[in-house]
């Protein structure tokens, strides 16, 4: 499911971040599926669950997840919160596509790699 690097600079709720965005982005979490408590990924990853707390909250604000009171959190399906997370997203994209361009990338080279990942490539 996820992995933590313990040795990584990145800090564990950042790490935890990244996997679960990762896991709805691919739909390995379905839409509306449930995620595991916060007391469960707690124990099943032994780290803090403030930790998890963090990172599933941070999710929510970011559109991937949602929260039910008294039912558990969920993968959003939709489109809640996600324009502002793309306006977010293309303010990195043009970040770092400018700092490519200017160590000389071909822009043909910026358009293959997104033809690559659009056809479900792998960061090589």
């Amino acid at each position: 499911m996820i992995q933590l690097d313990y040795r990584n600079a990145k800090p564990i709720y950042e790490q935890l971040k990244q996997g679960l965005r990762r896991l709805v982005i691919s739909q390995a979490i379905l839409a509306d599926e449930k995620l595991p408590s916060v007391r469960e990924l707690a124990a099943h990853l032994a780290i803090n669950p403030n930790t998890i707390q963090r990172a599933y909250r941070e999710l929510e604000s970011e559109g991937y997840l949602y929260s039910l009171p008294g039912k558990g959190t969920f993968a959003a399906g939709g489109s809640v919160g996600k324009e502002e997370r793309k306006t977010e997203l293309f303010h990195c994209f043009d970040e770092v596509v400018s700092e490519l361009l200017y160590l000389s990338v071909p822009s043909v080279s910026l358009k293959d790699r997104i033809h690559y990942l659009e056809e479900g490539g792998i960061n090589p």
